[in-house]
């Protein structure tokens, strides 16, 4: 066995699967609890260049990850030699993926309506969808350790990041910053549409059976996403989608409403703290 060989192997430590709200799944919880007020106490007086650097690096570490997990759903070492079998269905462009392709705006521009775009999209669509998961994780745990820690990490540096951004930028985010964040939105689901079509025929072209549904929004695929996927099954795939991108913005809106009002009072039973003391 090469060396490659045995980083492919190292790569694919197993575990038991872990459960919904197991030890794995409060531990992870917590410490991305921890980690937002951390972030948040310590870069609350940060300059703008401090906080792009931050950015940089929470994008180069979400992207390092994807990476790994793509390299183990592709390759797998088994009886002496390495294959390869592309899973088209961890294709990275899931709503979950979208940080990747949002957060340089946010690390390389400067201060602009585009970037405030991407602040309003990470601390709204893109903070409820890491939410939802960490709340909700369903069907993302397997029983590959690296690719359990990498889900939790993903997952979670959304809502961290998300909070941060709704804290940091609060005063800025009213309805006209929020539909910079629903351009950025429209674009993604387009753009996941468009894979969904050209992939879908690229791969029917070829003979390949595989499941390929971005966002979980293709025709050619049922949505298994809790709720979403009941309504699937019983309306007409157009009604689907209307109702798949109003909730999605809906939801996004009330969490970004629910954190800017946590962050109002909080600060207000801060000052009256200090004002006491």
């Amino acid at each position: 066995m090469n060396f490659f060989e045995r980083t492919l192997v190292f790569l694919e430590t197993e575990m038991i699967k872990p459960e919904p709200y197991g030890i794995f799944h409060i531990v992870s919880f917590l410490l991305m609890v921890a980690a937002v007020a951390v972030l948040c106490a310590l870069m609350k007086n940060s300059s703008e260049p401090a906080v792009s650097r931050m950015v940089l690096v929470a994008w180069i570490a979400i992207v390092v990850l994807e990476i790994y997990k793509q390299t183990v759903f592709t390759l797998e070492y088994e009886n002496g030699s390495v294959t390869s079998d592309y899973q088209w269905y961890a294709f990275p462009f899931q709503f979950c993926s979208t940080p990747m392709y949002v957060l340089p705006f946010i690390a390389f521009l400067p201060d602009s309506k585009l970037r405030d775009g991407a602040i309003a999209f990470m601390s709204s669509f893109s903070l409820f969808a890491g939410l939802a998961v960490m709340l909700y994780p369903s069907d993302v745990f397997v029983s590959t350790i690296g690719i359990n820690i990498q889900t939790m990490v993903h997952h979670s540096s959304q809502v961290i990041l998300g909070v941060f951004f709704a804290i940091r930028y609060r005063k800025r985010l009213g309805f006209k910053y929020f539909l910079r964040g629903v351009a950025f939105y429209a674009v993604s689901v387009l753009a996941a549409l468009a894979l969904n079509f050209a992939v879908h025929a690229v791969l029917n072209a070829n003979a390949i059976d595989e499941t390929f549904n971005m966002f979980f929004i293709s025709p050619y695929f049922e949505c298994t996403l809790p709720v979403l996927g009941s309504i699937y099954t019983v309306v007409p795939y157009p009604v689907f989608l209307v109702i798949y991108v109003l909730g999605f913005t809906a939801a996004a809106a009330l969490v970004l409403f629910a954190v800017l009002c946590a962050a109002k009072g909080g600060c207000l039973i801060y000052e009256r703290l200090r004002t006491h003391t």
